[in-house]
């Protein structure tokens, strides 16, 4: 499986040590034996060596040798032996780190990794345009981490479509609070030209008029009932008269679906849409047929504010079906292969913690081209020393002080 990963090209994976350096210790400073970063490198080898809970964070360092906790920062002791940090310390790090800052961190890590694996390669020859970059906004909730007098953790997160990496995450009161933290989510992220897509929940006027005007980004939004004007003005439109634009189809898994796609450009002479900056009214069709049941159809609504010089059908289609594929790309990867469901850490900011260190897991394979995160990271338990080159650490301890 690391084979199809391509070679490790030390000049183009950035270093996370850097990025762990600024997140801000916790701890007092007496008694402090491991630092920061140490602490969090430990945790992010044994994330992409598929690890699923604390104690499992803890192992890989146990079954690292010398040299790699060296490499790592871990210190010697007075004594001259090294120790890994036990389930216990790294439990109460996570459970007192500043979430924000370390989401921040492996956010803008995952960036520069995003960037550098989807830049165009500079070839005159190749004159194939550069599709958009979309991104989806998407909230996740942490069922394990609930308690009696505790509601489950919920999070939102930004998410790319196609090499999916997560650029920002902050966790949310609860799923009704998901609208009011839209903006700060986006907020640190320069979004310009940027398509960016999110369900019904987030159709709200006011964070669209944002996007536009301030983050100078475009939107697809998904329209339902709970915008009663505007989607009763998107089903009112003249759909039969207008011939289907775009089709795709997939079997897999039992199932065979096929979607169209029609688009309509909105008149703002004639009334327009009740939306900002809406310039296109979508309808998507879907038609799904799973083994052994009858066939369904649904149809969905949406506007966007790309105008028919700026995005063809495809491009929609695409936008629209690489919106929900996040789920299969990042929400399903976390919760099978790193049983994130199961999970029942709960402790402070723990259950955030574990959750951005899964995202920079599956962020970090995505952008080497793992398409099977658990092979890939059954692959790099094996050795652990496999899991350093991947996030970009040599193995000269004398590169980077600790």
């Amino acid at each position: 499986m690391l084979v199809k990963l391509g070679p490790l090209d030390a000049g183009r994976i950035a270093d996370l040590r850097p990025y762990f350096d600024v997140v801000p210790d916790p701890r007092s400073r007496r008694g402090r034996w491991y630092s920061l970063t140490a602490l969090l490198l430990v945790c992010a080898c044994a994330a992409v060596s598929g690890a699923r809970s604390i104690d499992e964070l803890a192992e890989w360092g146990q079954r690292a040798s010398n040299a790699l906790l060296s490499v790592i920062g871990i210190r010697v002791h007075l004594l001259r032996w090294r120790r890994a940090p036990s389930s216990a310390t790294i439990g109460r790090v996570l459970g007192a780190v500043d979430g924000d800052a370390l989401d921040r961190a492996v956010g803008a890590y995952l960036a520069e990794r995003h960037r550098v694996a989807t830049e165009p390669v500079q070839d005159p020859s190749l004159s194939t345009p550069r599709r958009r970059r979309a991104i989806a906004v998407d909230g996740k909730a942490l069922k394990g981490s609930a308690r009696l007098t505790t509601a489950r953790r919920h999070l939102l997160s930004a998410v790319t479509h196609g090499t999916v990496v997560t650029l920002a995450q902050v966790e949310v009161g609860a799923k009704t609070n998901e609208t009011t933290h839209f903006q700060p989510l986006l907020a640190p992220l320069d979004l310009t030209g940027t398509v960016i897509t999110f369900d019904a929940l987030h159709s709200v006027k006011a964070n669209v008029a944002w996007l536009v005007e301030t983050k100078k980004a475009h939107y697809i939004a998904v329209i339902k009932t709970n915008q009663p004007t505007a989607h009763a003005q998107l089903a009112a439109l003249p759909w039969r008269d207008i011939a289907v634009q775009h089709t795709t189809s997939e079997t897999g898994h039992g199932r065979r679906e096929s979607r169209s796609i029609k688009t309509c450009a909105i008149a703002d002479n004639l009334g327009g849409i009740a939306f900002p900056h809406a310039r296109l009214a979508i309808r998507v069709h879907r038609r799904r047929k799973q083994s052994g049941k009858r066939e369904t159809r649904e149809s969905v609504y949406a506007v966007t504010s790309l105008d028919v010089h700026q995005a063809s059908p495809a491009d929609l289609a695409a936008a629209t079906r690489g919106h929900w594929a996040v789920e299969n790309s990042s929400h399903h990867i976390r919760d099978v292969t790193f049983a994130e469901d199961a999970s029942t850490v709960h402790a402070g900011t723990a259950p955030r913690a574990m959750a951005t260190l899964r995202n920079l897991a599956i962020g970090v394979l995505k952008t080497l081209g793992a398409h099977n995160i658990a092979k890939t990271t059954r692959a790099i338990r094996d050795e652990p020393r496999r899991a350093l080159p991947i996030l970009g650490i040599t193995n000269n301890p004398d590169t980077h002080g600790t």
